[in-house]
């Protein structure tokens, strides 16, 4: 087994900057769409979320998923702890279940009133670029700390796996809300198997249909096999209106809308 005491979240965050920093310098020179509110406003707020997400995990869960793994581990938790298998074996499976449970968690968040009121935070940002993968209101990113490390413990899950998967996940997110799209056909070929911006803007059009589909954020597998794969937009890719029909002023690209948005009954 590989040795997992040399994980360090430090390298997970250097990953994840840097896969920031260069799909923000794409999308800035090769856009898909023009920008519909004031960028340098709506980048605070999208940015100060995630600070405040950031904050809100590392005080509730300080351990987080690799922690939890760990643990898991020593105290001979969960399926692999219990049962001997390949460690190959394990690592493929951690990542199939973790994405898996990621897509079966966005896909409540849309048919959970009390879910949705949280995860509309996300939807409202009226454009969509490389921040909006960091637009989630904290009560929601506590909840699903809490559904991954559920998941993590359950499974036995090894440390370097949970920190493989998880940092994977972080720079798919940012990749499948870029502004930009994947040349020609590639965007096409690579559906086949992962998420692509294109694929993804869908999800965030206005129109419901558009929205309850496309929920996948790694693996197009899930939304194939559970019948919730839409390949076009109606409007196209460009001309598609972004966000929620309910929300369509300014206010939505500011901080304390977005973190009291889900206790309004709109």
């Amino acid at each position: 087994m590989p040795d997992t005491d040399s994980i360090s979240p430090t390298i997970g965050l250097a990953i994840m900057a840097g896969a920031f920093a260069v799909f923000a310098l794409i999308e800035w020179l090769l856009p898909v769409r023009e920008a519909r509110q004031s960028q340098p406003r709506r980048w605070f707020t999208n940015i100060a979320l995630f600070a405040l997400d950031t904050l809100a995990i590392r005080l509730i869960f300080p351990l987080a998923m690799v922690g939890g793994a760990l643990w898991a581990a020593k105290a001979g938790w969960g399926l692999f702890n219990l049962f001997a298998a390949p460690y190959w074996l394990a690592f493929v499976v951690t990542l199939l279940v973790l994405d898996l449970a990621l897509y079966l968690q966005h896909w409540a968040t849309h048919r959970v009133p009390l879910l949705w009121r949280l995860h509309r935070v996300h939807h409202s940002d009226r454009d969509f670029d490389v921040t909006t993968a960091a637009r989630f209101h904290p009560v929601e990113i506590v909840l699903s700390m809490l559904w991954k490390l559920g998941v993590v413990i359950a499974l036995g899950a090894p440390a370097l796996a949970v920190f493989v998967f998880e940092v994977g996940f972080a720079v798919a997110t940012l990749f499948t809300h870029a502004n930009f799209a994947l040349p020609g056909r590639w965007d096409s070929r690579t559906r086949t198997l992962l998420v692509t911006p294109s694929m993804h803007r869908i999800h965030h059009s206005d129109r419901e249909k558009e929205t309850n589909s496309n929920y996948g954020t790694v693996l197009t597998l899930w939304d194939r096999l559970f019948g919730t794969y839409v390949s076009s937009a109606a409007k196209g890719q460009r001309d598609m209106t972004i966000g929620l029909k309910e929300w369509e002023g300014e206010q939505t690209a500011r901080l304390g809308f977005s973190l009291w948005l889900p206790f309004t009954r709109r």
